[in-house]
């Protein structure tokens, strides 16, 4: 139920909405029972007025509010004018009182639907947006660890199932108690003595089919978690096409995904067919109360003393047989709920997860570099094994300090702890002698510029791309960074120029252009520090010169730190920093420490000999 209350919470802003949905599902059922039992005297009436004329007119009814007076005025006015007008009149009448009636119970329907729509929709949209809040403000490890295509399946599939299984069920546990309430309320002025024997039986069946529903919220979970994966090896297919094809390994690939959507369809179909059970359960256990009520009202209406006549006994199994639908819709509606409340435990367990970088409350914005970045005892490990330790650095403003080593080092790691999307185990990260953990995260990452070896862009114009996050940036500030960034010639040779769409992930340009606009789009941040990790590693020679001469403009007045794979890139920065399993190895300029022939030489010899 907590779960259950927490998804209800989402629909608390549209709070006013619920009372105005009770009171037009209430209309809705008090129209809806009124074309019922007023039809009933209706026949009585009739019958009598067909064998005998002898039909008194009543005295007209004082106005009251309770269902007694409008069945004893229309009574009233059917006699009327059955005696003044004759049958035909009468009928007449009554098909009107029929229609108005019909006509209210639908429209209050209709309106309490689009109510409760607007409260379904809304909360949605509310919880909806506050996953994709709390995505973003996960740190960076977080996603190393989860799915990607879990965390989509919740965003999806997730979400629609507590939407259509779990809110929708709003419709049933609203009004359908009310409709069961007033019906009861009809049977017990019927029968006092027959409704109480009904509710003997009642609370058994609904024990019977709470049973079943108890049962499937499991399966709910395992469902979702079957999707989830599914969803994952779609993903993983359609960004990993090429390699598929290349491997051959288009049978490996589908009898993966077949075996696993198998698994999903038994799970589906075993839940299915288990909350389908619920509908001609309750459909069966109804009729048995019927019958129960057939055999104890007839022996009733045998005997005389009980004081039950025919017509009401007929009475009371009709306005009985109008509460087994609503009871069957809240019976579905808690076999559904179950499967909801199972995606809703998947979404709150995202929602719950606790960023373990936060800001601190005291943290304070720093709008400058002033002076330099410095690394004091850092020591990181992301499991067991150390990845970085005992690192000393200090990076001066103004300077250019390149990190070099073999791969699994430590290069990009220790980028990810100066942008503090890593936490180190022990050691401080200083900037102008400021630990960054004091510094707003936000702030911090305003100083920075990224440029990676995997070039992200999004499926949006050029210009977008360029001066991402700031839609109402100046179109010659845009293309005075691709100026810069060596990208200019291109975009222009583009059908739209600034304006063409770049596809998913850049699909539509080439690898030199795609790195030329993600060079374009740190230069228009304009930040003080610049972070550089393999930005020309996966280049051809070509490319690679475009985008190094970008790179050589665009760090000439900033404070860079670059990872380099190819060490010819890097000859010209004021220091380099060799790091090996972990450590620092080496530091100096590149003639330094070919001087030195130390590991940094052993790097560039094997380059040189490969």
């Amino acid at each position: 139920m907590r779960v259950f209350w927490r998804i209800m919470s989402y629909t608390r802003p549209y709070r006013n909405f619920v009372p105005l949905y009770v009171i037009l599902a209430a209309l809705a059922v008090v129209f809806g029972t009124v074309n019922f039992t007023l039809l009933v005297p209706l026949f009585d009436i009739l019958f009598q007025s067909t064998g005998s004329k002898a039909v008194s007119l009543p005295p007209e009814p004082v106005f009251s509010w309770n269902i007694i007076y409008f069945k004893d005025l229309f009574n009233y006015h059917f006699i009327r004018i059955l005696q003044a007008d004759g049958a035909s009149s009468a009928l007449i009448y009554v098909c009107v009182v029929l229609i108005a009636s019909v006509f209210g119970a639908n429209l209050f329907k209709y309106w309490s639907f689009c109510v409760i729509n607007t409260v379904r929709t809304r909360g949605i949209q509310k919880l909806r947006d506050k996953i994709f809040e709390q995505l973003l403000g996960l740190h960076v490890g977080f996603f190393t660890n989860e799915r990607k295509g879990d965390l989509m399946s919740r965003m999806s599939n997730d979400l629609s199932q507590i939407e259509f299984q779990v809110i929708n069920a709003m419709k049933s546990i609203f009004k359908e108690p009310f409709t069961i309430l007033v019906y009861f309320a009809v049977l017990f002025y019927t029968s006092l003595e027959l409704t109480l024997f009904t509710l003997v039986f009642l609370p058994l069946s609904g024990l019977i089919i709470a049973q079943v529903g108890k049962s499937l919220r499991k399966k709910g979970r395992d469902i979702q978690n079957f999707s989830a994966n599914l969803l994952e090896i779609l993903e993983e297919a359609i960004s990993g096409i090429k390699i598929i094809k290349v491997f051959t390994a288009q049978d490996y690939v589908l009898k993966r995904y077949k075996n696993l959507n198998k698994t999903y369809a038994d799970t589906d179909l075993s839940m299915e067919n288990r909350r389908e059970l619920a509908s001609p359960l309750s459909e069966f256990l109804g009729v048995l109360v019927v019958t129960g009520i057939l055999l104890y009202g007839g022996s009733m209406i045998l005997s005389p003393e009980s004081g039950l006549s025919a017509s009401e006994f007929v009475t009371y199994i009709a306005i009985f047989s109008q509460v087994l639908p609503p009871a069957k819709s809240i019976n579905t509606a808690i076999s559904n709920v179950q499967r909801g409340l199972a995606a809703g435990e998947r979404v709150f367990e995202l929602l719950d997860s606790v960023p373990q970088i936060q800001d601190r409350p005291d943290a304070l914005v720093k709008t400058s570099f002033d002076d330099k970045i410095e690394l004091k005892n850092i020591n990181f490990r992301y499991a067991e094994n150390w990845v970085l330790q005992g690192i000393n650095l200090v990076i001066p403003k103004g300077q250019i300090i390149a990190l070099v080593g073999a791969s699994g080092s430590g290069k990009s790691t220790l980028a990810d702890l100066i942008g503090r999307f890593l936490e180190p185990q022990s050691g401080q990260i200083l900037i102008d002698d400021t630990n960054i953990q004091h510094i707003k995260q936000h702030s911090l990452h305003t100083l920075m510029g990224f440029v990676t070896q995997e070039s992200i862009l999004f499926n949006d114009t050029i210009a977008s791309n360029i001066a991402f996050g700031r839609p109402q940036a100046n179109q010659s500030d845009i293309e005075k960074a691709a100026q810069i960034a060596n990208a200019h010639l291109f975009i222009t040779a583009t059908e739209q120029g600034y304006q063409t769409n770049v596809g998913d992930r850049g699909g539509r340009l080439s690898g030199g252009q795609r790195q030329r606009l993600s060079i374009a789009r740190a230069v228009f941040k304009n930040p003080p520090i610049l972070i550089l990790d393999e930005a020309t590693s996966a280049l051809d020679s070509e490319s690679e010169q475009l985008v190094q001469e970008a790179l050589q403009t665009v760090m000439a007045d900033r404070t860079a730190l670059v990872i380099a794979h190819r060490l010819s890139t890097i000859q010209k920065a004021h220091q380099i920093v060799v790091l090996h399993e972990g450590r620092i190895v080496e530091k100096g300029t590149h003639d330094a420490l070919v001087a030195e022939n130390g590991y940094y030489k052993r790097l560039i010899d094997m380059q040189s000999f490969g």
